[in-house]
C-alpha cells in the first residue's frame, strides 16, 4: 500500500517516469503520509542543483531548472490562479470562477515572479553554505512543502466538488499524525537546523488554509498546487536564516 501510495504520489507531484495506474493515484490519495515521502525523493534530486562545484549564480539558476525538470509546472499553475483570485474584488464564488479562467491576470504574473525570483534568490543563499548544509536544507525543504500540502489535505475543508476534494474528502485531522512522523527525520539534516522549514512550511499552509476558507469557501486543487511552491519558498528561506544563525 505504502509503495504505491508513493508511486502514484511521484507520478502526480513530479515528472519522474514511474508510470501512471489508477490503483496507484487512489492509494496517493488515500494516503497523506504519502506526501512527504516523495518529498524526500523530490529533495534529493533537487540537492543536485546545489552540490555542484559551480559558481553561485550559476547554482540559483539550476535550483530553478531542476525544480521545473522534475515538477513540472502544475504547482506553479496552481500558483498563478491563487495569485489572480488574491487580487480580485468579489466574493469566494467570484473568486474560485477566476481561477478556472484561463486568462492570466496581472496576479498569476506577479505570484510567479516573486516565486521565480524567491527561488532564485534562495538558490544564492544555499550556493554560500556547506554543501553538506545546503543540501539537508533542500531535502528538508521540499519535504516541508509536501508537508504543508498533507496538512491541508487533513485539516482544511474543500470549497467546492472539485480534483481538491478527491484528497481532502480521504482524510481528517487525525490522519496528520502519520505525515509529520513521517517527516520529522527531515529536521535533522543541516545539524538539526531542518526543523525550521518543517515548522515554516506546515506555519504557512495553516496560514493559506485560513485564507483560502475564508476568501475562497475552502480548498482547492490549486490552493495544494500554490502551497507547494510557497512553502518551498518559506522553507528554504527559513532554514537558510536558521542555519546562519545556529
Amino acid at each position: 500500500m505504502v509503495l504505491s501510495a508513493l508511486r502514484g504520489a511521484l507520478g502526480f507531484l513530479t515528472r519522474l517516469p514511474v508510470g501512471h495506474s489508477e490503483a496507484a493515484f487512489d492509494a496517493f490519495r488515500q494516503t497523506p503520509a504519502a506526501f512527504p515521502l516523495a518529498g524526500y525523493v523530490v529533495g534529493l534530486l533537487l540537492a543536485i542543483a546545489v552540490v555542484l562545484p559551480i559558481p553561485a549564480p550559476t547554482t540559483a539558476v539550476a535550483l530553478v531548472v531542476a525544480a521545473v525538470l522534475v515538477t513540472g509546472v502544475n504547482h506553479a499553475d496552481g500558483l498563478a490562479d491563487l495569485g489572480d483570485a488574491a487580487v480580485v474584488h468579489g466574493g469566494p464564488e467570484r473568486r474560485r470562477d477566476v481561477m478556472t479562467d484561463t486568462t492570466v491576470g496581472v496576479g498569476a504574473v506577479l505570484a510567479l515572479g516573486v516565486g521565480l525570483v524567491g527561488l532564485t534568490m534562495a538558490g544564492l543563499a544555499l550556493a554560500s553554505l556547506p554543501v553538506t548544509a545546503a543540501a539537508g536544507l533542500v531535502v528538508a525543504s521540499e519535504v516541508g512543502a509536501k508537508l504543508a500540502m498533507a496538512t491541508l489535505v487533513c485539516r482544511a475543508g474543500t470549497s467546492h466538488d472539485g480534483f481538491g476534494a478527491s484528497f481532502l474528502n480521504e482524510a481528517n485531522a487525525g490522519d496528520l499524525w502519520l505525515p509529520v512522523a513521517v517527516a520529522f527525520p527531515a529536521g535533522l539534516l543541516a545539524d538539526f537546523s531542518g526543523f525550521g522549514p518543517l515548522l515554516a512550511a506546515v506555519v504557512l499552509a495553516l496560514a493559506i488554509g485560513r485564507w483560502a476558507d475564508d476568501t475562497l469557501g475552502g480548498v482547492s486543487g490549486d490552493v495544494l498546487g500554490a502551497t507547494n511552491d510557497l512553502a518551498r519558498l518559506a522553507a528554504l528561506h527559513v532554514g537558510v536564516i536558521v542555519w546562519t544563525l545556529s
